[in-house]
């Protein structure tokens, strides 16, 4: 039966890349017919996977000479610990997709090797069958290969048809982004990586890199404290994320990202501080220290990180108190330590008395199109006859990331009237889901200050 339709929650194989991978081995190996996604899918796909921190080789079976799969594919290959095949209309024309298919399968049998594949724009019964498009390649191919080898090539795909994979155009309602984020998630946790999953907001994203590795300076021998500061939405988060899986390798996995300090504090009291110690310990540490309670976290992390190396993320923290319970003081690490504190309180930092700060700036008018694109159109530039009324929606958004994910989702495959209407209501308010996770930076001000911004909001309210 066709029940190939759910997206799997299963582990992958795969590699792919025609130049060697930075880094060291390959982890993931896509195998794909380039004319068919080069430029669309499998370089979305490509691109995420990388900014993951997964190291993918991309194989671009076009640019290939000769007859014989080469060195560098074979070890790509038996590198990898996901094989991750794009079957699209034309794949089976090509050779090289069907030996590297057939590869595939051999480390499969012989290594354990995962296989994941996805449909792009073919059925799973086209594949397991070779029906329809395929059944034409195999005709063409009975005429220039032996028998053997063409039963081998059917063989590998009826093996991998029939396994647990998605269909791009039946998953996330058809939003490739979507089903890209989940893809990227399912590596990760089947190569049980540190990585953070970022895959939103690309947009000014090596501007950003680039600012705070200079900020973080890693070469230097000190214990350095750099914080990342402003308004819920300005893509704190995304940023901090991003430099944490670029620096992973530097620090040879010795890292942790601690997300949500300040709701896990205020939601769960001393158990969620207990919980993200723990959660310290465990990322660090080899065997690490079950800690029970605040007092003991605290005496742990002092004890156990004293000369040793780490990088550690606190991702939102909206006071002093909840730095001193997971980090304490400088003096508790080693030196090259480096520690991001992501706050929307610029006074924390002040107080925690970091190195420095960096506040990511609102993103350009032409910026924001950019993003709003990616999430509504999956693209950088709106097609032309949504070009004007996209600028007017990115317009509104005070350049912030977050609002433009959340409005470019909504808008995605929806008809005009739909963007016209709802320019509307973000020039009168912002959409509810922006405004209920914005509300945030709002919620967290003492009750006199909420009376001063609504103050302030009255009188330009009233003055304009």
């Amino acid at each position: 039966m066709d029940g190939e339709a759910a997206g799997p929650s299963i582990a992958l194989r795969s590699s792919a890349t025609s130049l060697p991978v930075p880094g060291g081995e390959s982890e993931v190996f896509l195998s794909f017919r380039g004319p068919d996604s080069r430029r669309t899918f499998t370089d979305f796909l490509y691109t995420n996977l990388n900014d993951a921190g997964v190291r993918t080789f991309r194989d671009d079976n076009e640019l290939r000479k000769g007859e014989e799969i080469g060195p560098e594919f074979l070890e790509a290959t038996r590198e990898s610990s996901i094989s991750i095949p794009i079957f699209s209309k034309n794949y089976a024309s090509s050779k090289w997709c069907l030996r590297e298919l057939a590869q595939m399968v051999d480390c499969k049998r012989s290594t354990g090797q995962l296989i994941l594949p996805i449909f792009y724009d073919v059925e799973p019964s086209d594949v397991r069958h070779q029906s329809g498009s395929y059944e034409e390649a195999f005709r063409k191919h009975g005429t220039c290969f032996d028998g053997c080898t063409v039963m081998k090539w059917k063989e590998a795909l009826k093996e991998v048809g029939e396994l647990k994979g998605w269909r791009v155009n039946k998953e996330a309602d058809g939003h490739q982004g979507e089903l890209v984020k989940t893809i990227v998630q399912t590596v990760s946790l089947n190569l049980k990586k540190k990585y953070m999953v970022t895959i939103d907001n690309l947009v000014m994203m090596d501007d950003h890199l680039n600012e705070m590795m200079r900020l973080l300076n890693v070469g230097l021998n000190d214990v350095r404290i750099v914080g990342i500061h402003g308004m819920g939405g300005i893509g704190k988060t995304t940023v901090a994320k991003s430099i944490y899986n670029k620096l992973l390798g530097d620090f040879k996995n010795c890292c942790s990202f601690l997300a949500d300090v300040r709701e896990n504090v205020k939601q769960y009291k001393d158990k969620g501080i207990v919980d993200l110690q723990n959660q310290l310990l465990n990322d660090t540490l080899k065997p690490p220290p079950r800690i029970t309670n605040v007092n003991d976290g605290i005496d742990a992390i002092r004890r156990r990180f004293f000369n040793k190396k780490v990088f550690i993320v606190l991702d939102d923290v909206d006071e002093k108190s909840q730095f001193d319970w997971l980090v304490g003081n400088r003096d508790w690490f080693g030196s090259g330590t480096r520690i991001i504190v992501t706050t929307r309180n610029k006074h924390v930092l002040n107080i925690l008395e970091v190195n420095e700060t960096y506040e990511p700036p609102s993103m350009t008018l032409d910026q924001s199109l950019q993003l709003l694109s990616i999430h509504a159109f999956r693209k950088k530039l709106p097609p032309i006859d949504f070009r004007s009324i996209s600028r007017k929606v990115a317009s509104v958004t005070a350049g912030l990331p977050l609002a433009l994910e959340v409005i470019g989702s909504f808008l995605s495959d929806k008809p005009k009237t739909v963007w016209e209407d709802t320019l509307k209501k973000l020039e009168k308010i912002p959409d509810h889901k922006v405004l209920e996770i914005l509300r945030v930076s709002y919620d967290v001000l003492t009750h006199e200050q909420k009376q001063i911004f609504l103050d302030i909001a009255c009188f330009f309210y009233w003055g304009g």
